[in-house]
């Protein structure tokens, strides 16, 4: 399935338990927690699952917390479905989750730096001093001019912070300023609700904690994308590591586009979504703004086998629609839809993950070639080849493995080119 994309939610889906269900019953997951706590120096783990609401909604502490329970997320996902994402996004603070599980940011670097842009962000708005306010009914021009009309002096001031879907628009700034401008709102039809966040993000106010982040972003390495990931900025994927300081550190008082990273997959051909994280704020967001797009939630265990069965179904309406039974589309279809077995992430990554990425490239290869388009022997042999490698990374038992390949060779006609591979 190459039409996917990951979402991470961000500040404001935090509640005490989150993560609590995979952290119990995957490894990877308690892993990940673990990992955050060393690297950070306070139990993180106690701070998701038994933490006070007020003292996990800082967000000195909220961010941190997130962004480890959308890696713990990710990594369960990655052993249990597998699917590669054709893209990533991340709603505000999701995009350093994004960024991480693409690999341009490695997860300790992530959790400073996230911890970091909680405190500066605290520091820079004092308590109480501003807010955020969602706005769902109204156009943005009608709100637009609502923050416009609502400035008192140049001290006071509110403006649109998100643009969430064509229904819902969030304004942040002074708290005086943000309640005015939301009285009016609500007056002209709209209906308000103040967001579960202790300062006011993607405002002017965090002017001081931009720059003084983007000191800390700057003596940062960043890595290689192992796939594109969407700018809150641009609304656009990242076109280099070079741009990851300076896009960071503008979000923090830059609106998010989330409403236009949305349309974008949608035209570059996403067809379902999987929101890994806390809640499902995105997933619920996803229907507003494209109703092609069928997105699941990864929140706790019992997600994974729906995820799971759904992203199955749609495989196969995929092989139905193409109507092609050739080997490279099997092997994808098998590849994704066989259950791993294997806990230990970094030998997944290699056995699985990086043969998965060539893979797809072949079936790229066929796809450019048109509607109908048949592999060569040359890459029907080396798709049978990458899945063999693959099924062997996910531990699979020897009679799974026979029976996938048998499939494979009997739906696409190639059972004597191919016959050693119904034997592996």
């Amino acid at each position: 399935m190459r039409k996917l994309a990951l979402v991470f939610p961000g500040q404001g889906s935090q509640f005490v338990g989150m993560g609590k269900s995979l952290f119990d019953r995957y490894p990877s997951a308690r892993a990940a927690m673990e990992e955050g706590s060393d690297v950070l120096g306070f139990d993180l783990r106690k701070l998701m699952h038994e933490g006070h609401p007020e003292e996990l909604t800082r967000t000195e502490n909220a961010q941190p917390a997130l962004l480890a329970a959308s890696v713990a997320a990710f990594r369960v996902y990655m052993e249990e479905i597998g699917v590669t994402p054709l893209y990533t996004a991340g709603h505000s603070l999701g995009e350093f989750s994004a960024l991480t599980c693409a690999g341009a940011i490695a997860y300790a670097d992530a959790l400073r730096l996230v911890r970091r842009r909680g405190q500066l962000m605290q520091e820079a708005a004092a308590e109480g001093m501003g807010t955020m306010c969602a706005i769902i009914g109204l156009s943005a021009a009608a709100v637009e001019a609502a923050c416009l009309d609502a400035k008192e002096g140049k001290d006071e001031r509110a403006a649109i912070s998100n643009f969430n879907s064509p229904e819902q628009i969030v304004i942040s700034g002074h708290r005086s300023a943000v309640e005015r401008a939301a009285n009016r709102l609500e007056q002209e039809g709209g209906r308000i609700a103040y967001l579960n966040v202790s300062a006011p993000f993607h405002s002017a106010l965090m002017k001081p904690a931009a720059v003084q982040f983007e000191e800390e972003l700057r003596a940062y390495r960043f890595n290689r994308f192992k796939w594109p990931v969407i700018s809150n900025m641009t609304a656009r994927p990242y076109e280099s590591t070079e741009e990851i300081a300076g896009h960071l550190s503008a979000q923090l008082t830059a609106p998010v586009r989330w409403a236009e990273s949305m349309q974008y997959l949608s035209r570059m051909g996403i067809s379902a979504a999987v929101e890994l994280g806390a809640k499902n704020v995105l997933t619920r967001l996803m229907k507003p703004n494209v109703p092609t797009i069928s997105c699941y939630t990864i929140d706790n265990d019992s997600d994974i086998g729906t995820v799971l069965e759904q992203l199955t179904a749609e495989i196969a309406l995929q092989l139905r629609t193409n109507a092609r039974h050739n080997v490279v589309t099997l092997c994808v279809a098998a590849a994704v839809c066989t259950r791993n077995r294997n806990d230990r992430l970094s030998e997944y990554e290699q056995g699985f993950m990086e043969p998965y990425l060539r893979l797809q490239r072949l079936q790229e290869q066929l796809d450019e070639e048109g509607e109908g388009a048949m592999p060569s022997p040359q890459q029907s042999e080396e798709a049978l080849t990458l899945l063999r490698g693959m099924l062997e990374t996910k531990q699979v038992p020897d009679a799974e493995r026979r029976e996938r390949f048998q499939a494979i060779l009997e739906k696409s006609g190639t059972e004597t080119l191919y016959a050693q591979y119904a034997f592996v």
